[in-house]
């Protein structure tokens, strides 16, 4: 499976389509090819427009208050192999190649905190430290 970029004009007319929220942003959760739900995080239409056109994931940070090209700082890239947008349109499905891990925790998934009879439970476990996985590049 491979993402072939659409032309601008297209990327532009799917970007319009998109029903964002009251500040501009559109859910998105990236999926792994089997199906893993890796990540959640939010696009604003730049986002969208830089993702549709590179083929590279990249987010909105609210925290940051700015674009977020995911594995910018760890390495840990999203390359594009699919995007869907829900019935509504204001849900976007990204499917990934994921280099490495998805969550900052350095777990495959931000999705580990399972939910069982005794409370929160952790079903898996970190593949690389987050001290690793965030110090500097050179």
């Amino acid at each position: 499976m491979s993402y072939t970029p659409p032309p601008i004009e297209r990327i532009n007319t799917i970007c319009d389509a998109i029903q964002y929220d009251k500040d501009g942003l559109i859910a998105a959760i990236a999926q792994a090819p089997d199906g893993e739900i890796l990540m959640l995080a939010w696009m604003n239409k730049d986002a969208v427009t830089e993702t549709l056109l590179t083929g590279q994931v990249c987010y909105w940070s609210r925290s940051r208050q700015k674009l977020w090209r995911k594995g910018e700082t760890s390495g840990q890239r999203q390359r594009l192999l699919e995007a869907r947008l829900d019935c509504d349109q204001d849900a976007l499905l990204v499917i990934v190649e994921q280099t490495g891990v998805a969550c900052h925790t350095g777990r495959r998934s931000c999705f580990y905190h399972g939910v069982t009879p005794t409370g929160l439970q952790d079903t898996s476990a970190p593949e690389i430290s987050p001290d690793i996985l965030y110090q500097a590049k050179s």
